[in-house]
């Protein structure tokens, strides 16, 4: 058995939303395992977790975050008693593991814990002994031994963190994310019908895209892929396919500027204005909001006649927080009264592509393209490889077709050379 590949498999939520998907998914479970040291990771069936939070705030409306994780981690760990179940059914001996069972150290924030650390050795033994672990996704435990969760598309994370510890790739193996779509797309499909698969894209673009509202890959996942140099593979549970490959850059991967766009909703600005000069207000602001847990996107500072303005983009779900966390720092300081303005209603367009190194003209192709349906833009952002823009919620989809159209992403298209 030493001598195989080790793979984790890593089934999400819709693929077991039902008995059936599940017995499909143990069925490709199983299929690995008869010449691969396989390691599977599962989330919760279908829209528990939803259903678990829902649960809780009949209950309570804001309810504390330590019994909520509690709580949350029983859906992975459902999926994970069921997937055993059905993998001994076709004669694999499997066992479930919660997260803290198969070694998953976290830091003490719930709701949005970091893994600090992997003890893959009971991982090891149990693959020695020619079984699968089944390993509940999502979720770990703190230093002192209390169940933490790790936030949305956590067991995405889960799986390739449990990859890198197990070094699958020195194996000969890989980590395979298994999901409802065949891949990683142009754009989301659902948006764009024209939209194609990609075979293969880089590490640092998939990353990019994570991180502007690709929902394929969970960013963290990405992160810990890139920095391990974890093998990594995007396919369907239920249908046959090649999938996408995650894999380091390569030249021809330069060949066109844009590898594809995304779209991010649901997000809101705050901004604060007419702040003193220097930088004592804005770290005062922002360790705040680190303390209250809140993930902030960009931030953008502009000169005021006043002063400093300095706006930040969080999601619609945590403005509330963010901005009481804000007033109340402010309040702590004795700067006078201070503007805090709330914007909700907004989105983040993306178009992403390790190409740009390379080409020039990509932000006038993706201004034109976003003028022309109208869509003013109300902050642009930029790293080596994206080009973002913050725009009304309500054009975003409009936005995405004509982005998309502009780069000749869609099937049977020609790509732009910028």
């Amino acid at each position: 058995m030493d001598d195989l590949p080790i793979v984790v498999q890593k089934f999400g939520g819709t693929s077991l939303a039902d008995p059936e998907r599940l017995d499909a998914c143990a069925g490709r479970a199983a299929d690995a395992a008869r010449n691969r040291r396989v390691v599977v990771v599962v989330s919760a069936m279908g829209d528990t977790t939803d259903w678990l939070t829902r649960l809780a705030r009949e209950i309570a409306p804001n309810p504390d975050r330590r019994s909520l994780d509690m709580l949350l981690a029983t859906g992975e760990q459902v999926s994970a008693s069921l997937m055993a179940i059905a993998l001994r059914e076709r004669g694999i001996d499997a066992m479930p593991l919660a997260g803290s069972e198969a070694g998953i150290r976290t830091d003490e924030f719930h709701g949005r814990a970091r893994i600090r650390s992997i003890e893959a050795t009971r991982l090891h033994d149990l693959l020695d002994d020619g079984v699968v672990p089944v390993v509940a996704g999502f979720q770990g435990a703190s230093e002192i031994g209390q169940v933490t969760t790790i936030g949305r598309g956590g067991s995405d994370t889960s799986a390739v963190a449990i990859a890198a510890a197990l070094e699958v790739g020195s194996t000969g193996g890989c980590c395979e994310i298994y999901t409802d779509v065949d891949g990683v797309y142009t754009a989301d499909p659902r948006v764009v019908p024209g939209a194609r698969r990609l075979d293969r894209i880089s590490v640092d673009e998939m990353l990019e895209l994570a991180s502007v509202g690709a929902g394929v890959l969970q960013e963290r996942a990405v992160v810990f892929a890139r920095r391990y140099d974890v093998p990594l593979r995007v396919l369907h549970s239920r249908n046959p396919g090649p999938g996408t490959e995650v894999l380091r850059e390569s030249p021809e991967m330069e060949r066109n500027p844009v590898v594809g766009c995304a779209l991010r909703t649901e997000l809101g600005r705050i901004a604060v204005r007419s702040m003193p000069r220097g930088a004592t207000v804005q770290a005062a602001v922002f360790k705040a909001l680190s303390q209250a847990g809140v993930l902030v996107d960009d931030i953008v500072q502009t000169e005021s006649a006043d002063g400093l303005d300095v706006a930040f983009t969080v999601e619609h779900g945590e403005l509330a927080e963010a901005r009481n966390a804000v007033r109340e720092q402010l309040d702590r300081m004795d700067i006078g009264e201070l503007d805090v303005e709330v914007e909700i209603g907004l989105a983040k367009i993306s178009v992403v592509g390790t190409g740009m190194r390379s080409h020039v003209g990509v932000a006038g192709v993706m201004f034109e393209a976003l003028d022309r349906v109208g869509a003013p833009i109300l902050n642009i952002t930029t790293s080596e490889i994206r080009i973002s823009c913050l725009i009304p919620q309500d054009r975003a989809e409009e936005c995405l077709q004509s982005l998309h159209e502009a780069f000749g992403l869609s099937r049977d298209a020609e790509a732009v050379d910028g």
